[in-house]
C-alpha cells in the first residue's frame, strides 16, 4: 500500500511538473536584437511583478548554466589530458634512454646539437669528427712541411748555405781579412816570413772551419726531412683510423636519427599537450562571457491586448480575405449559364438558345421539323430576319471561341431552316483544319473550298447537292499547309460574291476564333457573322476575348446563340423552357 502511495506521488509530482515548464516556456520569448549579440528575454502573464522575476530569474539561471557546462567541459578535459600527458611522458622518456644507450654502445659522443623551429633535434658535430678535422688540419700542415724540407734537402748547396748561414758568412769575413792581411806582406816580404806564415795556417784554419760548417748545415737538413716525414706518416695513419672510425658512426648514426625523430615527436606532442592543459586551466577559471546587460523591470501597463493594434491587425485580415475571395471568383469564373447574361456579359444581342439533346442525335433532330432542335434553329433564324434592313443576311459566318461548341450543327440547322422555306443556301465548311460538314450529309471531301482558294476558277463544280432541301455544300477539300494564308487574299470574297448570283443565301463555317487568325480573316467576306457560345462552356473572359478579337476585325455581330442549354437548371422562364418542343408530348 505504501508502495503504491509513493508512486502515485511521484507520478503526480512529474505530472505537475510538465505542466509547470510547458507553461513557461509557452509564455517565455527570446528574441535576438538585430545586428548585435544581444537577446530580449520576456514573459508574459498576468502578474507584472511575476513577469518580471520569472525574466531576471530565467536570464540569471542561463548564465549559471553555462559556466557550469564549462567547469564541466573544463574538468572532463583536465582528467582526459592528464591521462594523455602521463602516456606521452613514459614514452618520451623510453624513446630518450634507447637513443642514449644506443649513442653509448656505438660510441657516438655528441659535442654539439641544434634544435630546429619544429623541435627536431640536429647533432652539429661528434667527438671522432672533432678529432679527425684537426688531426687532418695536422696533417695538412706536416704535408707542407715534409715538402718544403725535402726541397730544401734536395736543393741547398754549400755556396747557397755560406750565403744564407750567419755564421758562414762570418768565418768567410775573417778568411777574407786575413787573406787581405797576407797579400800585404806578399808586397814586402817572402812566403816564409813568420808574419806570413801565421796568417796562411789562420787562412787554412778558417777554410777548415767553413767546410765543417757546411757539412753541419748539409747533415741537418737530411735530419730535418726525415723527422718531418716520420711525423706525416703517423698523422696520415692517424686520419685513416679515425676516418673508418667515422664511417662505422656514420652507418650507426642511421638508427641513432631514428631514435632521435621519435623522442622529438614525443617531446612535441608533450609540450604541445601540457600547453593545452595549461591554457584549460586558465580557461576553467575566467569569467562567463555572458552578463545581464539590463535588469526586467515591473511594467506600469499591461502589453495585451492592444485594441488599437488588434483593429489594425482585424482590418488588413479582412481585407485580405476578401482579396482572396474576390481573386478565387475570379479564377473560378464560369460560362455562361443563363442566356440572359449573353447581353449583360459580352454587350451583343441574344439570337437563341438551343437545348442540349441527350436521347437523339442531332442530325436526326435536324431532319425531324418538329423537334426541339430544329424548333430552336427557326427561332434563331426569325431573330436574324430581323437583324438587317432585307431580312435574313445573304452570306453569313458561324463561329465560336473553341471547338465542339456546336459551330457546325448550328451551321447546318440554319442552312437547313432556310431552304426549308423555299429559298437556295450554299453551305460552305471553311474549317479547313477540321473540316465535318461533308459528315452530316455522308458525302466525300475530295475537292472543296481549298481547290478555289488555291487557283480553281469553276467553282460551280465544287458544289455537292444534298438530301435537303434547297441546300448545297461546298466541303472544305484538301487540308492545306497554312490556312491562313489562303483567307487572306480576296480569293473567299470572289467566291461569295459568285455564289450570291446563284443562291439566295451563303451560310460559311468559320474555324474557332481563339488562338487562330482564320475567323477574323473569313469576316471580311461575308455580311455578318453569329458566334456560338456553349452553355456552362467557355468562361465569360475567353468569351470577351473572342469578341474583341471580331470587332477588332470591324466584323459585324449580328448576336449570339446559345447552345447545349439545360433549361431546367437554366430556369429561362416561359418562352425557352414550354415553347420547344409543344403540341409533341402525349397527354396524360
Amino acid at each position: 500500500m505504501d508502495d503504491s502511495s509513493a508512486a502515485s506521488s511521484s507520478e503526480d509530482r512529474a505530472g505537475r511538473e510538465k505542466l509547470a515548464v510547458d507553461l513557461l516556456l509557452s509564455h517565455v520569448t527570446i528574441s535576438p536584437i538585430t545586428r548585435s549579440r544581444l537577446v530580449d528575454i520576456g514573459y508574459t502573464s498576468g502578474s507584472a511583478d511575476l513577469s518580471a522575476t520569472i525574466a531576471n530569474t530565467w536570464a540569471q539561471q542561463f548564465v549559471a548554466s553555462s559556466l557550469d557546462r564549462r567547469f564541466s567541459s573544463t574538468a572532463d578535459a583536465r582528467k582526459f589530458l592528464e591521462g594523455r600527458l602521463a602516456e606521452l611522458a613514459q614514452r618520451l622518456e623510453e624513446s630518450e634512454r634507447l637513443a642514449v644507450n644506443y649513442a653509448a654502445r656505438n660510441d657516438i659522443v655528441l659535442l654539439g646539437r641544434t634544435i630546429t623551429p619544429d623541435g627536431r633535434t640536429l647533432v652539429d658535430r661528434t667527438l671522432t669528427s672533432s678529432d679527425l678535422e684537426a688531426l687532418n688540419t695536422a696533417l695538412a700542415q706536416a704535408t707542407a712541411e715534409r715538402v718544403a724540407a725535402e726541397s730544401r734537402a734536395r736543393t741547398a748547396g754549400p755556396s747557397e748555405l755560406s750565403i744564407t748561414n750567419p755564421t758562414i758568412v762570418a768565418l768567410r769575413d775573417r778568411r777574407a781579412q786575413a787573406a787581405a792581411d797576407y797579400a800585404k806582406l806578399m808586397v814586402q816580404f817572402e812566403p816564409g816570413y813568420p808574419a806570413a806564415q801565421a796568417l796562411q795556417e789562420q787562412i787554412a784554419s778558417l777554410d777548415s772551419a767553413i767546410a765543417r760548417e757546411d757539412a753541419r748545415i748539409v747533415n741537418s737538413r737530411t735530419a730535418e726531412f726525415r723527422n718531418v716525414a716520420t711525423r706525416e706518416s703517423d698523422l696520415r695513419r692517424r686520419v685513416a683510423d679515425l676516418k673508418a672510425q667515422l664511417n662505422t658512426q656514420q652507418r650507426a648514426s642511421i638508427q641513432y636519427n631514428i631514435y632521435q625523430r621519435e623522442a622529438d615527436t614525443n617531446r612535441q606532442l608533450y609540450d604541445s599537450l601540457l600547453q593545452r592543459y595549461k591554457e584549460i586551466g586558465v580557461a576553467g577559471v575566467s569569467i562567463s562571457n555572458i552578463a545581464i546587460v539590463d535588469g526586467a523591470q515591473v511594467p506600469d501597463s499591461p502589453t495585451s491586448p492592444d485594441l488599437l493594434l488588434n483593429l489594425a491587425l482585424a482590418s488588413i485580415a479582412g481585407l485580405g480575405l476578401a482579396f482572396l475571395v474576390v481573386l478565387g471568383l475570379e479564377q473560378i469564373d464560369e460560362g455562361v449559364r443563363d442566356p440572359s447574361q449573353i447581353g449583360r456579359e459580352l454587350d451583343v444581342a441574344l439570337l437563341g438558345s438551343v437545348p442540349r439533346m441527350d436521347d437523339v442525335e442531332a442530325e436526326e433532330a435536324l431532319k425531324d421539323v418538329k423537334s426541339e432542335l430544329s424548333e430552336a434553329y427557326f427561332s434563331v433564324q426569325s431573330n436574324l430576319s430581323f437583324a438587317t434592313d432585307h431580312g435574313f443576311p445573304r452570306s453569313l459566318m458561324l463561329t465560336s471561341s473553341r471547338p465542339a461548341e456546336g459551330k457546325t450543327t448550328s451551321s447546318v440547322a440554319l442552312a437547313a431552316a432556310i431552304g426549308r422555306t423555299g429559298k437556295r443556301v450554299l453551305l460552305i465548311d471553311a474549317d479547313m483544319r477540321s473540316p465535318s460538314c461533308h459528315q452530316y450529309f455522308e458525302l466525300p471531301n475530295d475537292a472543296g473550298l481549298s481547290n478555289f482558294l488555291t487557283g480553281s476558277e469553276d467553282w460551280s463544280a465544287l458544289v455537292l447537292p444534298t438530301d435537303l432541301r434547297g441546300l448545297s455544300l461546298m466541303t472544305a477539300g484538301p487540308t492545306p499547309p497554312s490556312a491562313a494564308e489562303l483567307y487572306t487574299g480576296d480569293r473567299l470574297k470572289d467566291l461569295v460574291q459568285k455564289a450570291l448570283t446563284e443562291f439566295d443565301h451563303v451560310v460559311v463555317d468559320s474555324p474557332p476564333i481563339l488562338g487562330l487568325a482564320d475567323a477574323p480573316l473569313i469576316s471580311r467576306a461575308v455580311e455578318g457573322c453569329a458566334f456560338v457560345i456553349e452553355a456552362e462552356g467557355v468562361a465569360v473572359r475567353g468569351l470577351r476575348s473572342a469578341v474583341n478579337r471580331l470587332r477588332q476585325a470591324n466584323a459585324r455581330i449580328y448576336g449570339a446563340i446559345v447552345t447545349k442549354l439545360d433549361h431546367k437548371s437554366a430556369g429561362y422562364g416561359y418562352g425557352y423552357g414550354y415553347g420547344y418542343g409543344y403540341g409533341n408530348q402525349t397527354e396524360a
